[in-house]
């Protein structure tokens, strides 16, 4: 597999224990493994299709001209008992330049929507449904809708926009740079499961900048 094991919450080495132990963070002791190729490559796109069959992987579809998959990422600990899984795409904007768009979808608990947000909690907690919803995105024939989630007391850098809410009974986030690339989700935008999409799969680029999760 060209897919590379890490903690889902933390950027911290991961140790296998052995059989029947399982893999531990320092920071978070025993975790479901995140799963991460070295760089972006269909190659390693196809395992990790591999390593989430029954579980969906998120991109912007069909993808803008210039734009590209810079990395992705599955949680589990094997096919049958995924997680979570995480996309980065990149390009740009006429109004915001250079732009990372990152999508993430988990079950509950699993912290990987938090570490790409840069958020304190591993769920997206009381900002989901208070108010109206401030984007909303279509995913197949559901219009799903999105809260502004914040990060007013996160560390690191702000010029980032958050927006989080629930598909198919997991939590969906999507991490925006910069801030004021949000508008951009304004336009209806689309969100594909691309995990049974097949050969159309052979024409997605990949590569681009380092991501920032």
């Amino acid at each position: 597999m060209a897919l590379a094991p890490g903690c889902p919450r933390c950027s911290t080495p991961v140790a296998h224990g052995g059989e029947g132990v399982g893999w531990s963070c320092p920071d978070h002791g025993l975790i479901s493994p995140l799963w991460r190729p070295p760089e972006a490559s269909y190659d390693a796109f196809a395992d990790h299709l591999r390593a989430s069959p029954s579980f969906p992987t998120y991109l912007p579809w069909p993808m803008s001209p210039g734009w590209t998959v810079s990395d992705f990422a599955v949680v589990g600990d094997g096919p049958d008992r995924t997680a979570a899984t995480l996309t980065v795409t990149c390009g740009t904007s006429e109004l915001d330049g250079p732009v990372e768009m990152i999508v993430v979808a988990e079950e509950a608990g699993t912290g990987l929507g938090s570490r790409a947000a840069g958020t304190v909690h591993d769920d997206p907690g009381a900002d989901i449904a208070d108010g109206p919803p401030s984007v909303k995105v279509r995913i197949d024939n559901q219009v799903v809708p999105l809260w502004p989630v914040s990060i007013s007391t996160a560390g690191g850098e702000f010029d980032r926009s958050v927006v989080a809410g629930e598909a198919a009974g997991r939590w969906l986030w999507i991490v925006l740079r910069p801030a004021s690339a949000v508008l951009l989700l304004q336009d209806d935008w689309i969100l594909r499961d691309v995990s049974g999409l097949g050969p159309p799969l052979l024409e997605m680029p990949f590569g681009g900048p380092a991501p920032l999760w």
